[in-house]
This record gives structure tokens, C-alpha cells and sequence, in this order.
């Protein structure tokens, strides 16, 4: 397989599956690609060839024994770091988790060498997880896809751009406010945030307990399938596409403020999905705007559990934080236990109500960011800047995270431009149906 370094993972795997391709010899095609590429100290946090040898090694002998552990056994990919790896440094991006080494791997990296991927290391990230733009002078900033002067992404920048530059078949990363599809889209990519237990959150450093949701950063919607499978457990074939008959786009919030840019490639997709014969809709969704403003106004859940589970270790040592990262977390202080209770009762119902409007109306659709990734010289000086333009990245995506909905990004044909869908709680199956639909229309 000449191509080996464009192919996707479920591609892989079946070159695997079929003989064409020796997982070894893979494997050591990806460990040559990360020492050899200029930016790799960028995009690794640190590299883990002795273990990927070790398990390529293995996977070699199931397939030759024919009892292959499943679709993507032998298929090596990287993992953010902030997954527990056994033995090697698990530091969320920041000087304060310096020299952290687990003494066990995460529970979905453990699901997933179960299903017989490969772990080629570990990939930077925002600190601790907590910015969708992916800056981090405290450890690195990986390089945009599409243009170097741009941000990457966030927070799981290193897991979105070790997969589009083809060092790994794919990445894992969490979503806590869009710090999976954020990326995805701003590098080309498809990326799921699951719904809230789906994945095990067992040895991930958490952002925040309650609303982190490990999920993948993939070439493909049958990729990300395949490796939600792997992260659970499950060994089945990826959902076959299923094209909805109506999509609706929300009138409220999430089509605020568009980068030109952005609008154009949006309005060019749903051309594109209009043109294939799929209804397109329009329709207040007032849950959305309840959402933002019970977050903008009183904190809610998510502010109380950051800061709850930080806030100490801040504290005691703040210098080791970019000071843009310590300001947002200090802005989660102080709301009261109240506040989050009555977050904890409003979001609910609003969780119950959009799962309905969602069963009534269809999916929702919207652009996966409002704004193109920023340019990264003028985010280094302005520190409003950076603030703004970090809120206005995670806007749209963070309300699936808030509402427990499922969602999907899937690239459009405009560089940077993602096409995203909301589903209900429980309704990863037929969101990955749908993007398996959309996929090659949205690809022009």
C-alpha cells in the first residue's frame, strides 16, 4: 500500500485483515514519519515506539492465527495527553501535572489495545484541556493543517494534527466544550463528542467530571465509528449511511456572527446537501440561547466542577499556567452551590425539550465554528483577543456538551470549514448514519 500515510484507519485494517499489509512493518512506517517530520516535537508530546513494536508485534500474530481482536487490530494511532499511559508521562499540557507517570493505562486505552490499535505516543494539547484554540507556550502549539500562521485548535490539538499530517491513522481526544470537533474541523477532519458515559473517563485527567466525553479524531466517518466501538468495547461493523430526509438549521445563536468565510462554505454545503434531495430547515431553537445565557449568567454545572477540581492546585502554584488558562479558570470561582443546582435542574429540561424538538424536526446542522482559526500573531499579543475569539470558537459546539447531545463534525469542501450535527442523547448510531450519508455529498 503505497498511500499507506493518506489511507484511513478502517482502510488500513482491512489492508491488514486481507495481507497486504504487515502491522509491523506499519508500525514502523509511522515511528519513521514521526522522527523524521520537522514538526514532530510539536505534535508529540512524546513518542511511544517501544510499545508500538510490542503491539504490532502481537497484532501480527493474531492475524496470522486468524483470530484478529477486530476491525482495526494492528492499526497504530495517537492519544492526547491526558490519557493515562502506563509507565510513560501523562501531563495534560501543563507544568503543574510535570513528570505525572501513571502507574496504569486509561480505560479506553485499555479497550482499545484490547481491540488491537496501536499506541504511537502521546499528543499535545491546551493545558489541562481548557481552550478550543490550541495554544500552549508551556509545553508547544502544533501547526495549523491548512496554513501554520493559524491556530490549530483546541483543546485536542496534537490528536487533530498528528492524524491530517499523517502520523498516525487517527487520534483520540476528549470534548468538554468542543475540544475534539473544534480541531476536527479546523484541520479537515471528522470528530465525535459522545454523549456523557458513553466512553469510560477512567484514567483521562479530567477537565471536568461531568461533562468530559473521550471521543475520536478520524479521516472518516467510518473511522470514527470503528474507533468508538474500540473505545467501548463493542466489535461490530460501523453503522451503514442512512441519509436523513430533513436537517434544520437553528435561528438562534449559532448562526450569529459568522466569519464571511465561514457563512459561504456553510451556505456552499447545504447547497450541496439541498442539491441531494435532503430537506433543509430553518427554525428557532430557543434551548440553545436558554443554555448560553443560563452558562453566561450563572456559571452553571460546568464552571462550579472546573474550578472544584482545580482550583486548589491553581492556587498553590500559578505561575506554572499561560496566564491566559489561569484566567479562565479563575473566571469558574466563585458561583455559588445554588447556582449549580438550579443549572443542574434547567439544563434537564432543556435536555428533554430539544430531544424532542430534535425527534420532531430532524438533526440539527450548523457551522462546527463560527470563526476561522485565528491568526495566531495577534492571539500571542491581545489578550482580549484571545478571550473573545476562544468564547466564540467553543460557542456552537459547547451547547451539545451542555444539552448531552450527540454530535458529529464532517469537513466541508471549504478548507477550515466544518459542517456540524446535533442529535439526542442515545443516538450515536443513527449520527453516524447520517454522517456516513453526508459525508460524500458534503465533499462536493
Amino acid at each position: 500500500m503505497d498511500d499507506w500515510r493518506q489511507a484511513g484507519a478502517a482502510e488500513l485494517g482491512r489492508a491488514i485483515g486481507d495481507g497486504r499489509l504487515d502491522p509491523r512493518e506499519l508500525a514502523e512506517r509511522f515511528i519513521e514519519a514521526i522522527e523524521s517530520h520537522p514538526d514532530a516535537a510539536l505534535i508529540y508530546a512524546r513518542a511511544t515506539p517501544a510499545r508500538a513494536r510490542i503491539e504490532a508485534e502481537a497484532a501480527r500474530s493474531r492475524r496470522d492465527s486468524g483470530s484478529r481482536a477486530g476491525p482495526l487490530d494492528g492499526v497504530p494511532i495517537s492519544w492526547k495527553d491526558n490519557f493515562d499511559t502506563e509507565g510513560a508521562a501523562a501531563e495534560a499540557g501543563s507544568r503543574l501535572l510535570a513528570g505525572r507517570v501513571p502507574l496504569r493505562d486509561a480505560a479506553a486505552l485499555t479497550k482499545a489495545t484490547q481491540a488491537g490499535l496501536i499506541c504511537l505516543g502521546k499528543t499535545h494539547l491546551t493545558e489541562l484541556a481548557f481552550s478550543g484554540l490550541g495554544l500552549n507556550p508551556m509545553t508547544a502549539t502544533p501547526p495549523n493543517r491548512y496554513d501554520r500562521r493559524r491556530a490549530p485548535g483546541g483543546s485536542s490539538s496534537g490528536a487533530a494534527v498528528s492524524t491530517a499530517f499523517g502520523l498516525a491513522a487517527a487520534g483520540i481526544g476528549s470534548d468538554t466544550g468542543g475540544s475534539v470537533r473544534v480541531p476536527a474541523a479546523w484541520n479537515g477532519l471528522v470528530g465525535i463528542k459522545t454523549e456523557i458515559g458513553a466512553v469510560s473517563r477512567e484514567g483521562v485527567v479530567p477537565l471536568s467530571p461531568v461533562f468530559d466525553t473521550p471521543g475520536p479524531l478520524a479521516k472518516t466517518v467510518e473511522d470514527a465509528a470503528l474507533l468508538l466501538d474500540a473505545l467501548t468495547g463493542r466489535n461490530r461493523p460501523a453503522p451503514q449511511a442512512e441519509t436523513p430526509a430533513r436537517l434544520t438549521i437553528p435561528e438562534t445563536l449559532v448562526m450569529d456572527d459568522l466569519d464571511p468565510e465561514v457563512a459561504a462554505g456553510f451556505d456552499d454545503a447545504m447547497g450541496l446537501l439541498s442539491g441531494a434531495g435532503i430537506e433543509i430547515a430553518r427554525a428557532a431553537v430557543p434551548e440553545i440561547g436558554e443554555s448560553a445565557e443560563l452558562l453566561a449568567n450563572r456559571g452553571g454545572v460546568l464552571a462550579n466542577d472546573v474550578w472544584r477540581q482545580w482550583g486548589e492546585t491553581i492556587e498553590a502554584n500559578p505561575d506554572a499556567m499561560f496566564h491566559r488558562i489561569e484566567v479562565r479558570f479563575r473566571g469558574c470561582a466563585g458561583f455559588a452551590e445554588s447556582d449549580e443546582a438550579h443549572s443542574r435542574e434547567v439544563q434537564a429540561r432543556l435536555r428533554d425539550r430539544i430531544g424532542a424538538r430534535i425527534a420532531e424536526r430532524g438533526m440539527l446542522v450548523m457551522p462546527t465554528a463560527p470563526i476561522l482559526p485565528p491568526f495566531l500573531s495577534r492571539l500571542w499579543r491581545d489578550d482580549d483577543y484571545f478571550a473573545a475569539r476562544n468564547q466564540l470558537a467553543l460557542r456552537n459546539t459547547r451547547q451539545a456538551n451542555l444539552l448531552d447531545l450527540t454530535s458529529i463534525t464532517l469537513p466541508s469542501r471549504t478548507p477550515m470549514v466544518g459542517v456540524m450535527l446535533f442529535a439526542g442523547t442515545g443516538e450515536a448510531d443513527r449520527l453516524i448514519a447520517a454522517g456516513r450519508a453526508l459525508e460524500p455529498i458534503l465533499a462536493g
